[in-house]
């Protein structure tokens, strides 16, 4: 997943904080030069689109060398997962598979990975950093070097055509009956792009993005004594309050100050509130 709305100084204060000590580099982390997502329109015609499976995994960059995240810190995989990864740079997520994505972060924030946690991880790839060429044929370059690994670590993402935009609905109704979280579609004629792309979008049946917390308010009445809401602060600097989605145990010891978490939302208002906002998770994976 993607980690928004933080500098360099709050992943050092949140990593010293939160113990994520296997979050670690040379302390001259530069951030890989990926691409990222744009929300899909509403009625997309997806001709022209490869279509694959959002996954809830952690974004991960393979330089050649060290696997990494979107911040540019690298990550503590055991070496037998990355023997298998070729010298050619890589863009992907690590994951476990549908719904365990607070599982997967335990496992990789690890000073010291554990093989069977590991075992259950692999980097399935989507993009090739800087490669020319239109990305249906660097979908394929990622097939055949997936193929030649032979490794379980290393998957190729799998991308398919739609025909029309209800063979689109049906396919988004088909990932998240099985509990999957949407569809990426990517322009099968897209040359590589860093940054914010419109020729990479996410479909969802709901939005969600990311917040730091910026303060706590106390519940009343029944949630007396324990937390009400969060202050919150997106990326582009709007606060608003989060008040629902949280369970029993997560009022009961919230979020910190300083650290992030997604939440769900629909649409956003006239000045940028997101509307019904609800919160989903803490983000352990910086």
């Amino acid at each position: 997943m993607e980690c928004s709305g933080l500098n360099r100084r709050q992943l050092v204060v949140g990593a010293l904080a939160g113990g994520l000590a296997a979050w670690h580099g040379n302390g001259h982390a530069v951030p890989p030069a990926l691409t990222l997502a744009r929300e899909a329109a509403i009625g997309l015609d997806p001709a022209g689109w490869l279509v694959s499976e959002k996954l809830d995994g952690v974004r991960a960059f393979w330089d050649g060398r060290s696997l990494r995240t979107r911040s540019g810190l690298v990550l503590a995989a055991p070496a037998w997962f990355i023997a298998p990864l070729p010298a050619q740079t890589l863009d992907g997520e690590l994951w476990m598979g549908r719904g365990r994505f607070e599982v997967l972060c335990a496992a990789v924030r690890r000073r010291s990975p554990r093989d069977d946690e590991w075992r259950e991880v692999a980097f399935h790839v989507f993009e090739l950093p800087g490669v020319p060429g239109p990305f249906s044929l660097r979908a394929d370059r990622l097939r055949e070097l997936a193929a030649r690994a032979n490794a379980p670590s290393l998957v190729a993402v799998e991308q398919s055509l739609v025909t029309d935009r209800a063979d689109l609905r049906r396919r988004l109704d088909a990932v998240v009956r099985a509990g999957g979280e949407g569809l990426m579609l990517h322009r099968a004629d897209a040359p590589f792009h860093a940054g914010r792309s419109d020729a990479l979008l996410k479909l969802k049946p709901i939005d969600d993005a990311d917040a730091v917390v910026v303060g706590h308010l106390p519940g009343r009445g029944r949630l007396a004594g324990r937390l009400g809401a969060l202050q919150v602060r997106d990326a582009d600097g709007t606060r608003f309050q989060i008040g629902t989605g949280f369970d029993d145990a997560t009022r009961a010891a919230p979020p910190p100050i300083g650290s992030t978490v997604t939440y769900t939302y629909r649409g956003r208002t006239a000045h940028g509130v997101p509307r019904f906002a609800s919160y989903l998770r803490q983000r352990t994976d910086l």
